[in-house]
């Protein structure tokens, strides 16, 4: 279904479940959403006693299609804000490198090779589907530095129905590689802009999609490089996104590239990059005093806990950066994490702070209840979307996911005595809607997500959804 398509006023009946504020979740056991023909929640009502009083109330939704949700809970769509769509194929694959020696073993090799357009055509379609059947609603998307390659991950993403911020990655540094590296500035901005416009032209109301300026990293550009990134990402209004502070060693190399600057954030600084619009992978390893000049140019983090735990990159100070006030979602960075579930990095993301606890107290502990909001609101508020998406109220869109679990029952035990059940999560019938959230959040992964929606477009549905 086209994205700008008029849909059927749809009312969504049943739990339902949201963060209010970072450390709140709104519990709904008997709620109504209704969702207008262009996707906007139009109402929520709470404590519903039937679908007729709610048609009664909201005379415009006499005649819409009930979408119910039984043994489970509508959630917001989750947002991931840094990810790697052409390092798909090596997920799972980091062994004993860290970040530096991984780039050129693995993914250098692997996002070279995604020139063949056959090759990414089945790459992007299989990464963007996975990341759909887990719940993503929106993500920001690294790509290579293929133009045909970013145009197409464009494509898919437009087709499949997902919201994305798509990167044709800048590479133009004589550490990069010579067979992928970009074959001077100029020609990294001219392909740069030629995606950006191409992006622009497939959805001209930014509907769906959004271009994102892309510089890998420090080491992968110049300073001039990086200076003229800032000004093709203001003069087309376009995001920015990269990576910083994410290991020691790439961190120590900064400082022997840029020594004119004071610290891997004033590398960025210096060249204009960090603006309001700008996503910052990892910053593992930043100071207090970087923290400060994050903030105060509006810059955003996109925490990435287990990839900075596959590659032993470092557990990141998510609480300081939260009690500061900073902007912080979560992000998979596929193929340094080794999922494409933002539902595991909300794990992830509690084990590093429990980490970091059993050195420095419980203060720095992520709560569940922490770690669904940086799923959800707060990866929207990394991606400028905050007013769109991240959770239910009026006039915000219907991204969302049907999260259904499995209730154990006698008539479903097995014979061995064993249950089974087609998810990951069991309920017993004594459990309160917080603590089935709970349950999903630590045992829960794509197959209790049996339908997901964008602008209240169907984009995923599974055998167990009855809608």
């Amino acid at each position: 279904m086209a994205a700008s398509a008029r849909i059927k006023p749809t009312i969504y009946l049943g739990a339902f479940v949201h963060s209010v504020a970072l450390k709140e979740l709104e519990l709904q056991e008997k709620g109504a959403i209704g969702v207008d023909d262009n996707g906007v929640i139009a109402f929520v009502e709470r404590d519903v006693q039937s679908i007729e009083d709610v048609r009664e109330k909201h005379a415009a939704f006499k005649e819409a299609d009930v979408v119910e949700v039984k043994d489970g809970f509508f959630f917001p769509g989750f947002i991931d804000t840094h990810t790697h769509a052409p390092q798909h194929p090596n997920t799972g694959l980091f062994g004993q490198t860290t970040l530096l020696s991984w780039l050129q073993t693995y993914t250098f090799p692997m996002e070279s090779s995604l020139s063949s357009l056959p090759l990414a055509r089945t790459v992007y379609t299989n990464f963007v589907s996975r990341t759909l059947s887990h719940g993503t609603t929106t993500c920001a998307y690294y790509a290579t530095i293929h133009v045909p390659a970013t145009n197409l991950l464009a494509d898919i993403c437009h087709s499949l129905g997902q919201r994305a911020l798509i990167g044709r990655v800048c590479m133009t540094s004589s550490l990069s590689p010579p067979t992928y590296r970009d074959a001077s500035e100029s020609s990294a901005l001219a392909d740069s802009l030629a995606s950006i416009q191409y992006i622009r032209t497939l959805d001209p109301s930014a509907i769906l999609l959004h271009p994102i300026v892309t510089p890998r990293f420090a080491p992968s550009c110049t300073a001039s490089t990086l200076s003229s990134l800032a000004s093709l990402a203001s003069s087309t209004h376009s995001h920015i996104q990269t990576h910083i502070s994410e290991n020691v060693s790439e961190v120590e190399l900064v400082r022997e590239l840029f020594p004119e600057c004071t610290s891997y954030t004033h590398v960025y600084d210096t060249a204009g990059l960090l603006t309001p619009r700008t996503i910052l992978a990892h910053a593992v390893h930043i100071s207090p005093a970087e923290r400060h000049i994050i903030r105060e140019r509006g810059a955003k983090i996109s925490h990435c806990p287990a990839s900075n735990t596959a590659l032993t990159s470092g557990c990141c100070a998510v609480r300081e950066m939260l009690d500061e006030g900073m902007t912080v979602g979560l992000g998979t960075d596929v193929s340094g994490g080794f999922s494409p579930s933002i539902l595991e990095e909300c794990r992830q993301a509690i084990w590093v702070s429990r980490f970091r606890a059993m050195g420095g107290g419980d203060r720095v502990k992520i709560s569940t209840e922490e770690a669904l909001y940086l799923a959800t609101r707060g990866g929207a508020a990394v991606c400028g979307f905050e007013e769109q998406v991240g959770g239910f109220e009026v006039g915000m869109l219907w991204d969302a996911q049907m999260v259904v679990l499995d209730v154990v029952d006698e008539e479903r035990v097995g014979e061995r005595g064993g249950f089974e059940g087609k998810g990951g999560v069991d309920v017993f019938g004594w459990e309160t809607l917080g603590e089935r959230v709970q349950k999903w959040v630590y045992s829960g992964d794509d197959r209790n997500t049996v339908a997901v929606w964008v602008r209240g477009r169907c984009v995923h549905r599974t055998g167990r959804f009855k809608g």
